[in-house]
C-alpha cells in the first residue's frame, strides 16, 4: 500500500529530474506571456481615442471641391484698375507704343536712353510728389527684383496667362509668394535710370500670353477682355501674311514686266544696229 502511494511522487520526481523539463516550462510560459501581450496591443489599437474620433468627425464635416484646390487666380469678371488709388494724383507721361496710334501718341511712347530711342512696352505714370502703387488685379507675387536700369520690379500673376509688371519702385511692400487683392499696396513710386526724365514715376505693363498690351485700352474692362488679344494677333498675322503674298506676287509681276521691256528694248537696239550697219555698207559700196 505504501509503495502504491509513493509511486506518483516518484514519477513526478523523475520528471523534475529531466533536463528538458524546466526549459520546456519556461518556453511555455514565455509563449503564453507573448500571446497575452500581442492580444492586448491589438485590442488597444482597435479602440479609437477621443482625439482621433474628433479629428475624423472634423475631416468628414469639411467638404472639399476642385475650387478649394485650384490655384488662386483673378476673377475673370474683375475689372482692370489703374495702379494708383487715385488716378487724378498723377498723369501718364509715357504711353504704350502702338503701331496703329497717331504720330503724336507714338512720339510720346518713345523713351530716350543712351542716345537711342526705345519703344515703351507699357505706361509711365508720374507725379511731383511720391505716391503709393497698388495692384491693378488680384493675384500672386511671382517675382521681386532690383534691376540696375528699371529700379525695383514686382511681377504679379493672375491666372489664364495674365501678368502685370510694376517697375521704378522706391519701396517694395510685398515678397514672392504673397497673395494680394486688387488695390493692395505693392510699393511706392520712385525713379530709375531708364526713365530718369520722368522723375518720380511707376512703369506699368500688362501681358497676356507673353504679349504686351496697351494698358489704357483695357482699364475699366474685365480681365476676360484680354482673351481677344490672342485672336486679334492671329488675325493680324494672317492679314500680314496675305499682304506679304500679294506684295510678292506684285513684285514678281513687275519683275517679269521689266524683263520683257528690257528684252524688247534690246531687240530694238539690235535691229537699229543692224540697220545702221546695212546703211554703212551701202555707203561704202557707193563710194567705191
Amino acid at each position: 500500500m505504501k509503495e502504491n502511494r509513493e509511486t506518483p511522487k516518484n514519477k513526478w520526481s523523475q520528471i523534475f529530474r529531466k533536463k528538458w523539463f524546466f526549459p520546456a516550462v519556461y518556453l511555455g510560459l514565455a509563449a503564453l506571456l507573448l500571446a497575452v501581450v500581442v492580444w492586448y496591443q491589438n485590442m488597444d489599437s482597435s479602440v479609437p481615442t477621443a482625439d482621433e474620433e474628433i479629428q475624423n468627425e472634423q475631416e468628414e464635416s469639411i467638404p472639399t471641391s476642385a475650387d478649394d484646390e485650384a490655384e488662386p487666380v483673378a476673377n475673370q469678371q474683375e475689372v482692370i484698375q489703374f495702379p494708383l488709388t487715385d488716378p487724378d494724383q498723377a498723369e501718364i507721361v509715357t504711353k504704350f507704343y502702338d503701331y496703329s496710334a497717331s504720330e503724336e501718341d507714338q512720339e510720346s511712347a518713345l523713351v530716350f536712353y543712351n542716345n537711342k530711342y526705345y519703344q515703351s512696352k507699357g505706361i509711365d505714370v508720374a507725379s511731383e510728389k511720391p505716391f503709393d502703387v497698388v495692384a491693378s488685379l488680384s493675384g500672386t507675387v511671382k517675382e521681386v527684383k532690383e534691376d540696375p536700369l528699371l529700379g525695383n520690379v514686382v511681377v504679379l500673376t493672375h491666372g489664364n496667362e495674365v501678368m502685370t509688371y510694376y517697375s521704378s519702385l522706391e519701396e517694395v511692400k510685398v515678397k514672392p509668394g504673397d497673395e494680394v487683392k486688387q488695390g493692395d499696396q505693392v510699393g511706392t513710386a520712385g525713379q530709375s535710370i531708364f526713365g530718369k526724365d520722368n522723375g518720380t514715376h511707376v512703369h506699368f505693363e500688362i501681358r497676356k500670353d507673353g504679349q504686351v498690351v496697351n494698358p489704357e485700352s483695357f482699364f475699366n474692362q474685365p480681365v476676360s477682355s484680354l482673351d481677344k488679344v490672342k485672336s486679334e494677333e492671329v488675325t493680324e498675322e494672317a492679314e500680314a501674311n496675305e499682304d506679304t503674298a500679294v506684295n510678292e506676287e506684285e513684285a514678281e509681276s513687275d519683275e517679269a514686266a521689266t524683263e520683257d521691256a528690257n528684252e524688247s528694248e534690246a531687240s530694238e537696239n539690235e535691229e537699229e544696229d543692224a540697220n545702221a550697219d546695212s546703211e554703212a555698207d551701202s555707203d561704202n559700196e557707193t563710194i567705191q
